[in-house]
């Protein structure tokens, strides 16, 4: 079996196993989900959700986010780290998102990633669950299951992102992104992944190593 054979065996696979693949971060709106994905930087997406409804109670929308005090958005979000930071690219953002683009979130990951602490996992996550259009998020998760499963050998997330989208097919991305968060949580843990019950293991290079 090779990479692609291998990809499209785990997008079947984690389609039957989550056929629901939704963003764990709750928002409203897709400059929301642009907040809640900054603010979700090395801080659980449970800990952002329990945040993001006071932040979002306060600040709607980007036209009332580009007009708050940033250190009125620092005691909001200062359960979720790294306040200082997040709170000033989320005010600062949002002020180039009303005086540029109208208020609307852009829809491109070249323009998405010139906005202040917009990474291109944080502009795929916009594109795919927003816009509709092939997305390769690269989080810990993905990172870790794809070098597992021998699709990739690389930590680095752009060569991740780039490899994978030669190897997934584009309709299917953005949703297998997602599966890989539940199944990197459910199953494929970071110290004690559980490959005796994984629907994965059949296929996996690392399962292939442990029972050799």
């Amino acid at each position: 079996m090779d990479k692609k054979e291998r990809a499209l065996a785990a997008v079947a696979a984690l389609k039957a196993l989550y056929p629901d693949a939704l963003c764990s971060l709750d928002f409203e709106s897709p400059f929301q989900l642009l907040v809640a994905t900054r603010l979700s930087a090395q801080c659980t997406d449970a800990r952002v959700n329990l945040v993001t409804p006071v932040l979002f109670g306060k600040y709607p929308d980007a036209a009332a986010m580009a007009q708050a005090d940033v250190a009125d958005v620092e005691s909001i979000i200062h359960a979720c780290g790294f306040f200082r930071q997040k709170a000033k690219d989320i005010v600062a953002t949002a002020g180039i998102l009303v005086s540029e683009y109208g208020g609307a979130v852009p829809d491109t990951i070249e323009v998405l990633t010139t906005l202040p602490g917009v990474g291109r996992k944080t502009a795929n996550l916009i594109v795919g669950d927003v816009y509709g259009k092939p997305a390769v998020v690269a989080d810990t998760h993905l990172i870790r299951i794809s070098n597992r499963l021998g699709l990739v050998e690389t930590k680095d997330p752009y060569k991740v992102e780039l490899q994978l989208r030669e190897l997934l097919p584009p309709e299917e991305s953005n949703n297998y992104c997602h599966r890989n968060v539940l199944h990197g949580r459910a199953v494929c843990d970071a110290r004690k992944p559980r490959c005796e019950i994984c629907a994965l293991s059949g296929f996996c290079r690392y399962c292939e190593h442990t029972k050799g």
